[in-house]
């Protein structure tokens, strides 16, 4: 895998928009569990905007949609943050802050050590896993494929 890493996209539509009560708790956590992420072993990078997170990131016209992109040396690196680590209750806990999702949510893919995904890239990747599933260009944890090269 060497010269090649891990690129991650995840979308959500939020409940209500940032400020009210009803996602606070989210938005309370955010911080700390960005910190997490970015001193994860196989951490790389994240899409950061403004406010040292992406929720200030529009890529689509809904204001309730938030994204997160980030890139890891490995899919096992990504899996320990997603699944063993302080994310882990906050995403269990996903359905408090966010609708059920229409459609893909979350897409990885290899990209070449050093590229860092736009937004565009993300939406395309998980536009290409609802299309037609998973594949080397986009894929889930469940259905993982090595790097193409």
């Amino acid at each position: 895998m060497a010269g090649w890493q891990l690129a991650q996209i995840n979308v959500g539509r939020l409940i209500a928009p940032e400020g009210d009560p009803r996602v606070a708790a989210f938005f309370d956590q955010l911080d700390a569990i960005n910190a997490v992420a970015d001193a994860s072993p196989g951490f790389v990078w994240r899409l950061v905007g403004d406010g040292g997170n992406a929720t200030g990131i529009k890529p689509a016209p809904d204001d309730c949609l938030l994204i997160n992109l980030s890139v890891w040396e490995s899919a096992e690196a990504l899996a320990a943050f997603v699944y063993q680590s302080a994310h882990t209750p906050v995403m269990m806990a996903r359905s408090d802050w966010f609708e059920r999702f229409g459609g893909a949510y979350t897409a990885l893919w290899w990209v070449p050590a050093g590229h860092r995904p736009s937004p565009d890239e993300g939406f395309a990747k998980l536009w290409l896993l609802d299309r037609y599933g998973p594949s080397a260009q986009a894929f889930t944890f469940k259905t993982q494929f090595p790097p193409e090269g």
